[in-house]
């Protein structure tokens, strides 16, 4: 059954880029067909899978969005690129900019992605979406066609102050548009356990947090070879295999890993409940 994850926080920079790209390298390593769909506008994502000129692309999501606006057909292997690590990706560019304004005064705006992703689901295991660092209309687009939202945050009091809101926009979407969506839980990213500050902060996320949603016991350190990679187009597995940024983010997979298994194993119990 394929699984839908949204990688979202309003705040930018916490690494939700580097935790698409690195999740779906590693979910790849394990044996999953794994997409990859960027709905950010700085091409991020594009750019860090070793697409470095995007607005020189001829399709991307933006056109996919246009055709479920215009309720053209869409044919799901259009326009996907692969990386070497084996990784899908639709990729996206500076026109994802404008698409926004486009979308004010559609019927269902809030679905569009939805009817992509349903389009594209069967040929993946993992389809996994990274957001602009913004709650518009398209993060809204992202949470609508998730099964669950992954939030990376820094060890930050600013970061972490702003979870709360973001968990109000996750109960809006909730109980107003995709009563399914879950939280996958929470990672703490650009960890640097040296100063008492960071590791008090990390402390107070899991006594806040930590028995109604799931702060991933994976930490994400800071290094700057997760900068490299981004920057020569590689996950930090083809980068730096032996590092410990690498390290984290195989025990991130790990954990999705079994969310997964003990979703099955729930959806399993209920089935013989009601049989």
């Amino acid at each position: 059954m394929t699984k839908v994850i949204a990688i979202a926080n309003q705040k930018g920079g916490v690494g939700k880029t580097s935790t698409a790209v690195n999740l779906g390298a590693g979910l790849v390593r394990e044996r999953n067909d794994v997409l990859l769909i960027d709905l950010d506008a700085q091409a991020n994502l594009t750019m860090a899978l070793g697409f470095q000129n995007p607005d020189e692309m001829s399709y991307t999501i933006s056109d996919v969005l246009m055709k479920v606006v215009k309720e053209e057909p869409i044919d799901p292997a259009e326009g996907i690129l692969t990386t070497d690590e084996g990784i899908d990706l639709m990729p996206s560019n500076i026109q994802l900019s404008g698409y926004e304004a486009s979308l004010v005064n559609e019927y269902g705006r809030e679905a569009m992605l939805r009817q992509y992703v349903d389009a594209v689901r069967m040929n993946y295991d993992y389809i996994i979406i990274d957001c602009q660092p913004s709650l518009n209309i398209l993060t809204v687009n992202a949470l609508a066609a998730a099964d669950s939202v992954l939030i990376p945050t820094q060890p930050q009091y600013f970061s972490t102050a702003g979870l709360q809101m973001f968990f109000q926009t996750i109960g809006k979407v909730q109980r107003k548009i995709n009563p399914n969506l879950q939280i996958e839980g929470v990672l703490v990213t650009m960890m640097d356990k040296r100063p008492n500050f960071t590791k008090d902060l990390v402390a107070r996320l899991r006594e806040a947090y930590g028995n109604q949603i799931k702060v991933f016991d994976a930490e994400i350190p800071t290094s700057i070879r997760m900068t490299e990679s981004g920057a020569y187009g590689k996950s930090i597995f083809a980068y730096d295999p032996k590092g410990k940024v690498a390290a984290a983010y195989e025990k991130l997979t790990k954990e999705v890993l079994e969310n997964g298994r003990e979703k099955e194993k729930r959806h399993e119990r209920s089935a013989e409940t009601v049989r």
